[in-house]
């Protein structure tokens, strides 16, 4: 069946009407891989399965809540949006609003947004503008103004946002017929964790999945509200596109993961640096830091024991599917700085084979 985009695939479960003007990139759709040599280190307790969103159109999850937002605000008769960003938001509205014809405001911690995001803003025509703070600060400012003027807020405070993004849980079930037992993914803003758990609770009230999965959220040790138990003031991490310090759906993403049975744990840079090469180097994945976070964070859960009761108990491997936010061209500079240089060589063959290890 020819792929439409996650409006029309799943206009049943969503709050659009028949008159709503769709703005679509064909978003959605995106594999779920199975990470076989990964999972090798579990020593037959897990499957692991990646859910790539960095292949939707402006290469974050982000598109799915965005062609909900956009296109119910364009039938509200919006002419402009509105959104705060760590950069992955930015990218994915400025290219719907252009796609949609509306005026974008988009505004950014200075200094604190990763070039590949910041680009993609800025040649989709958006108004960039830098603030002196960080994402806390940006967003504040984007729900006084947007409550003033006849501008649309879409960030996931905004419940479309969420609607949209709920359909990554469908595909997964769709893909696998079954839920998993559990799913890992990054913990920000939390309107990602929100909306996963929303999709796997409206599929189980319609009969289609028979048991629900335990919500795994991880956040970076030094942007780790939910974890502390209070907002960071100043959050640190080299996962940039979860570097917030209180996040808008805090409470909610609290609800998925105990509503689940599941947890939120914080993880070190060094772990989420090491997972995000991993990734690489033994799937082929190229994802941003903030997605990496996902498989460190099983990682360390396996090596703590948290996994052996369950997995005990089965004959079959534990079902995990690892969510990855955004690609990894989102943020090029982390993926340079941690990689070797290119070697300098005269061009002769006998050259070439002594690097390559063949000589």
């Amino acid at each position: 069946m020819k792929w439409e985009g996650v409006i029309k695939h799943y206009r049943n479960y969503l709050p659009v009407t028949e008159k709503t003007p769709i703005v679509t990139l064909l978003e959605g759709n995106t594999p779920l891989i199975s990470a076989n040599n990964i999972s090798k280190e579990f020593k037959g307790k897990i499957k692991l399965y990646l859910k790539y969103e960095g292949l939707n159109p402006t290469a974050s999850f982000k598109d799915r809540g965005m062609t909900v937002a956009v296109s119910c605000a364009l039938g509200r008769g919006a002419k402009a949006v509105m959104c705060a960003s760590t950069g992955n938001t930015s990218a994915s509205a400025a290219a719907y609003a252009a796609a949609g014809e509306l005026k974008c405001i988009v505004l950014i911690p200075k200094g604190a947004i990763a070039l590949g995001k910041l680009s993609q803003a800025l040649l989709h025509g958006a108004k960039v503008i830098a603030i002196e703070g960080n994402f806390d600060d940006a967003l504040e400012l984007a729900k006084g103004i947007t409550s003033k003027y006849p501008i649309t807020l879409v960030n996931s405070l905004n419940p479309d946002r969420i609607e949209g993004q709920k359909t990554a849980a469908f595909e997964i079930c769709d893909i696998l017929e079954t839920s998993p037992n559990y799913q890992a993914m990054p913990v920000g803003n939390a309107g990602n964790i929100t909306a996963y758990w929303k999709g796997y609770s409206e599929y189980k009230e319609k009969g289609k999945i028979k048991n629900l999965p335990k919500i795994l959220g991880f956040q970076a040790s030094g942007s780790a509200p939910i974890v502390e138990g209070h907002p960071i003031k100043n959050p640190q991490t080299i996962a940039t596109a979860i570097r917030i310090g209180n996040p808008a759906r805090w409470k909610e993403a609290v609800e998925a993961a105990e509503n689940s049975n599941g947890l939120i744990e914080k993880i070190s840079d060094e772990e989420i640096l090491t997972a995000y090469k991993m990734l690489a180097k033994r799937e082929g994945i190229f994802v941003e830091p903030a997605s990496a976070i996902s498989i460190a964070g099983i990682i360390k859960l396996y090596k703590r024991g948290y996994f052996d009761s369950r997995s005990s108990n089965s004959h079959s491997p534990i079902k995990i599917v690892c969510i990855l936010t955004g690609h990894g061209l989102k943020d090029p500079d982390i993926a340079i700085k941690e990689s070797s240089q290119p070697v300098v060589i005269p061009p002769k063959e006998e050259a070439v084979l002594e690097v390559a290890g063949y000589k």
